[in-house]
């Protein structure tokens, strides 16, 4: 088996490499002086499974092109198999024609990958207008949830013992579920935070299933935290019934405009999302959800 990775996980790729006791050979990634891309693999795939390890974040755009590139590579240098693991999967939240003219985006994705690559390993998509990846894959599709991965780090480094002293809050109504399950498991209160539009210019949130926030810890979850706009409506709400600290855990941290300094100006004193994103907030770690499926590879 030989991993590699075109950028955004080589840390993944290569814990991967070495708890599976793969080789990890790194790619080549460059470009011509006219900007044509440059890709070159740097081992012998003849023969061989050969596994891309690349979150499309950042640049998702040339992640996908750099994916279907090294893929369709790896096939012509004569690969076994090409499996993708991507811990985040962009475009996924574009699953509908929203407005007239506009391109669904999520099928371009898998219909470009579908032709490139022969499995996906993923870390929660966002599954919300599709029942699951089979509805625009064609190809063997892994879908792997980090929950119980965040109600272990739940229970270490937050409630334990003083469990009391903590309420897991959903930011938004499709949100509710997914927090209800992580807060049953460790063994924690949970609302959620429904928005009320009042006019054109004004929206209100309320919690569904109230429970007492003053003086508690609050953790809001989400699975994609990106302009941070819903956390840091939910971490008004929160400061306003009293909240004690507001501590923020997401699957998937993006963090764009400013997403860091609003949350925190609303309130929140801390913020962890996993490694599917490497960034300074990935205090969890999924390898190992990804390494137990591609240990049955081996």
């Amino acid at each position: 088996m030989i991993i590699t990775s075109c950028g955004n996980s080589e840390r993944m790729a290569k814990k991967l490499a070495k708890q599976l006791q793969a080789t990890y050979s790194p790619l080549t990634i460059g470009a011509f002086p006219d900007g044509d891309a440059y890709l070159k693999f740097n081992a012998s795939l003849r023969g061989q499974k050969v596994v891309i390890v690349q979150s499309f974040y950042p640049h998702p755009d040339m992640s996908l092109f750099d994916v279907v590139f090294a893929a369709e590579t790896a096939r012509d240098l004569g690969a076994r198999k090409v499996i993708l693991v991507a811990p985040y999967l962009a475009y996924m939240r574009q699953d509908t024609r929203f407005h007239p003219g506009e391109a669904i985006s999520s099928r371009i994705m898998a219909k470009l990958l579908n032709n490139s690559i022969d499995k996906i390993i993923t870390i929660d998509p966002h599954l919300h207008r599709y029942k699951s990846l089979k509805d625009i894959f064609t190809i063997n599709a892994v879908t792997l949830t980090a929950n119980e991965v965040l109600v272990d780090f739940i229970r270490k480094k937050f409630a334990g013992s003083h469990a009391e002293n903590y309420v897991i809050m959903g930011p938004d109504g499709e949100s509710y579920q997914w927090a209800e399950e992580i807060a049953k498991k460790a063994g924690l209160p949970v609302t959620v935070l429904e928005k009320q539009r009042v006019s054109s210019w004004e929206v209100h949130s309320r919690m569904l299933h109230p429970v007492p926030i003053k003086g508690k810890n609050v953790i809001i979850i989400d699975d994609i935290i990106s302009t941070g706009r819903t956390i840091e409506e939910a971490a008004r709400h929160a400061k306003k019934m009293g909240a004690r600290s507001i501590i923020t855990i997401g699957v998937h941290g993006i963090f764009v405009d400013d997403a860091m300094e609003k949350m925190k100006k609303a309130g929140v004193t801390t913020v962890i999302s996993t490694n599917t994103i490497e960034k300074e907030t990935s205090k969890i770690d999924v390898t190992p959800l990804i390494e137990d499926v591609l240990r049955k590879e081996k």
